[in-house]
């Protein structure tokens, strides 16, 4: 049987884009909405020396601040108004997630409060985004404050108006990138939040891989080495794609019943379940709770305490404690996150509401078991899988030095996000297509 993103797809073509003018108008805007974000990416922040900022940037730009970097579209690079990026707003989330699952009062309110009670707990998350969004900002300020070995700082006139002005300047920068996300949401195609991170990285990539050959050129790097990296890219590009699409599927039963005067039912689905019910945000949630601590602590690395400098140096990209720390929390978040996106007891119910019935167990309690018996080593694959994809490339750079700065997560992000959003474009062309036959059988009816 073929899955339903080979339906779609068998379903579409460019004549039927050409007449989607309200799917092509929320393309439009969406491209919009990241030709925004890209400016604001090159908007400087006031009140900083580029020069010395530049400099600073260069001595860690191959250790934690190259890989936020990347994630934050070379906003940090340019310390630009934009330079937290979204990581608030998502070490938010998972903030309010964990304390979901914790608190009972928030709990209650997750699962009995329906759509009133998701906005009232997405509304909790931005008032804790301003707050992480402003003490990191406020990091930040103080971290430009601190003289180099040189005696020079990135803050022109440090004191508390710059570090006021920095913090208003990122936490604006953050929650307006937030809001421009929620736009695209509501109004484009895609979820915002992730494809603002998606077109960072993709803006990125051009840049780093003529850094690369430019490298290769001047013999820093060995060609064999270049094509080595391509080859790898590559290959995790196929497998990342290749996991994604795997699925479980459980056949369901639905009996046979007698509606008046005739039999009905007794029809055969599936329920599927994915490799990877979480997706990429696991690899985006380690992400964000380990880059940022750590590009913090770089920022006044130079002129802090002995053991701040050690800390850093363990953190960086392919050190083992950064390994062990990433590896560790990606697997925490795959389980964590599944457990919240499917949960058995409530399939379960809707399968015995509907009359549906997995063959040789028993509705209820058992069916609930076996669904959690099967999501359970799902997850334990999908979980491996993360791991592998996320730490095998950072393993390598910390081995061979090769400063490459896109490892398994940016990979990961780019093309988990690019086949959600290319679903969602399927999807509104399908719906499209229902509309036109709908209008045309509603036409044929009027001249009979």
């Amino acid at each position: 049987m073929a899955s339903a993103a080979e339906q779609l797809a068998a379903n579409i073509n460019f004549g039927a884009f050409a007449r989607a003018k309200e799917l092509q108008k929320r393309i439009l805007f969406t491209l919009g909405v990241l030709i925004v974000y890209r400016i604001g990416t090159y908007i400087p922040m006031p009140g900083i020396d580029p020069a010395t900022f530049a400099a600073a940037f260069q001595q860690q730009s191959g250790g934690i601040l190259g890989m936020f970097n990347v994630f934050a579209g070379g906003a940090v690079e340019r310390m630009a108004i934009f330079a937290l990026n979204v990581m608030p707003y998502i070490s938010a989330s998972i903030i309010m997630q964990l304390m979901a699952a914790t608190i009972p009062s928030l709990e209650k309110l997750k699962k009995e409060g329906g759509e009133a009670g998701r906005k009232q707990i997405n509304q909790y998350s931005r008032y804790l985004t301003v707050l992480l969004a402003a003490g990191q900002a406020f990091a930040i300020a103080i971290g430009m404050e601190q003289p180099n070995t040189a005696g020079q700082t990135v803050a022109i006139d440090p004191g508390w108006l710059f570090r006021f002005s920095t913090v208003i300047t990122l936490v604006g920068g953050t929650m307006l990138l937030l809001w421009l996300g929620e736009q695209i949401t509501a109004r484009g195609v895609g979820n915002g939040v992730s494809l603002i991170i998606f077109a960072g990285i993709i803006a990125e990539m051009p840049r780093n891989l003529f850094g690369a050959l430019e490298q290769s050129r001047t013999g820093a790097i060995q060609p064999g080495v270049i094509i080595g990296l391509i080859v790898m890219t590559l290959l995790v590009l196929v497998f990342v794609v290749f996991m994604e699409r795997s699925q479980r599927r459980l056949l369901v039963q639905y009996p046979k019943r007698q509606q008046g005067t005739r039999m009905v039912g007794g029809e055969t689905s599936f329920l599927p379940m994915k490799l990877n019910t979480a997706g990429v945000i696991p690899a985006i949630f380690a992400s964000s709770l380990l880059l940022l601590p750590a590009t913090l602590a770089g920022f006044s690395a130079q002129s802090g305490p002995e053991w701040l400098r050690t800390l850093v140096a363990l953190l960086g990209p392919g050190q083992p404690l950064f390994l062990a720390f990433y590896g560790a929390m990606i697997i925490f978040f795959t389980f964590f996150y599944t457990s919240i996106v499917f949960n058995p007891e409530d399939t379960a119910d809707n399968l015995r509401k509907y009359g549906g019935f997995l063959p040789g167990i028993r509705p209820g309690k058992r069916t609930a078991e076996y669904l959690d018996y099967v999501l359970s080593r799902l997850t334990v694959v999908g979980a491996i899988y993360l791991t592998i994809v996320c730490l095998i490339p950072e393993f390598l750079r910390g081995q061979t030095g090769i400063p490459f700065v896109f490892g398994g997560t940016a990979v990961l992000i780019v093309v988990v996000v690019a086949m959600d959003t290319v679903t969602q474009i399927q999807s509104h062309l399908l719906a499209h297509q229902y509309e036109g036959l709908i209008k045309k059988t509603r036409l044929r009816g009027r001249k009979r």
